[in-house]
């Protein structure tokens, strides 16, 4: 094998758990008990403590942790003229958000997350990615009462997240990525989310990626590969890596960010399961285009199972790298 300088890469999808301190914070800004430049200055410690925490573990691709985010949707409708946010909408389970409501045209008035990443970037010389909610999500997850059907909402969202990527790219950022979770949900669509996102993309230098979890990946599969980006990341531990068979028949093109950590189950994988998993897509896809993280955000973990969990996904990478090189 001749193996290039760089390959299994080690990164994550997105959030991590907030600390104790900010979620108590937030409830006290709610009541007005504190003021919002005190809740900012706690997400500045939080989103440090998340950049060191990613250090010490050797990634080698990091996130920002989102610590000044909400619900990934309502965030960005929040910054955006012609969006206004409904009350508590049930997502799945017994988690709620804040459901965006499009009134009128949607138009962009300047950098949303470019000040964050900045930060986040200023505290590691390792990239930090630019992370953003993709044009189809934000239309799929949010009421229409404005444009005349659901691809032209999300052309308008394409619109507007194309400049904050823009933004991005022009601040530094040299990995973007643009998450569509819904794009999975709804077959019949996936032309109009590949149109909207390629109107996010199309002008930008940044590796682009886009994260998917949790749907009918084997229906989409290989119509999945026209989503105009660099990189798909998506969720393979959750579904026992059943992609792997319509790998082998139909190639898989692109760059991919592999699952390998269950974020939806405690248990914490071992390292030798996750190199199992690992050699399992090095059948398929070369390891120069193996980028290895968890199927989705940490969020819903807490710090001591996140830690755990990629402690081990790295230790797994790190020992599987040494093997290779020594049968290169």
């Amino acid at each position: 094998m001749n193996l290039p300088k760089t390959f299994l890469t080690t990164t994550t999808v997105g959030s991590f758990p907030k600390p104790d301190y900010l979620k108590k914070a937030r409830t006290q800004l709610s009541k007005e008990e504190i003021s919002q430049e005190e809740l900012e200055r706690l997400e500045k410690k939080a989103t440090r403590e998340i950049i060191q925490f990613q250090e010490d573990l050797g990634l080698d691709i990091l996130v920002d942790g989102e610590m000044y985010r909400g619900d990934m949707a309502t965030f960005f409708a929040e910054h955006l003229s012609g969006c206004k946010i409904s009350g508590l909408v049930r997502s799945y389970g017994n988690r709620y958000y804040r459901k965006p409501v499009v009134t009128g045209k949607l138009e962009w008035h300047g950098p949303i997350t470019v000040d964050w990443w900045k930060y986040a970037q200023s505290l590691t010389e390792k990239p930090v990615k630019g992370m953003l909610t993709g044009p189809y999500t934000m239309m799929d997850w949010s009421f229409n009462e404005f444009y005349p059907d659901r691809r032209e909402t999300a052309l308008a969202f394409a619109e507007v997240i194309a400049q904050e990527a823009l933004a991005l790219e022009k601040a530094g950022a040299v990995c973007i990525q643009i998450d569509e979770p819904a794009v999975s949900t709804k077959i019949e669509e996936l032309p109009v989310a590949v149109e909207a996102l390629g109107r996010v993309t199309k002008n930008l230098k940044a590796k682009t990626i886009s994260h998917m979890c949790y749907g009918n990946f084997a229906e989409l599969y290989p119509k999945l590969l026209e989503l105009p980006v660099d990189q798909l990341d998506l969720e393979m531990a959750n579904s026992d890596y059943d992609l792997v068979e319509l790998f082998k028949k139909t190639p898989f093109t692109k760059e991919i960010g592999l699952g390998v950590l269950d974020v939806h189950n405690h248990s914490i994988e071992s390292k030798e399961i996750i190199k199992k998993r690992i050699q399992t897509i090095l059948e398929v896809i070369p390891p120069e285009r193996i980028y290895v993280d968890p199927d989705c955000g940490l969020k819903t973990r807490t710090m001591e199972e996140s830690k755990a969990k990629l402690a081990n996904m790295i230790e797994a990478v790190r020992e599987l790298k040494k093997e290779l090189l020594t049968f290169a």
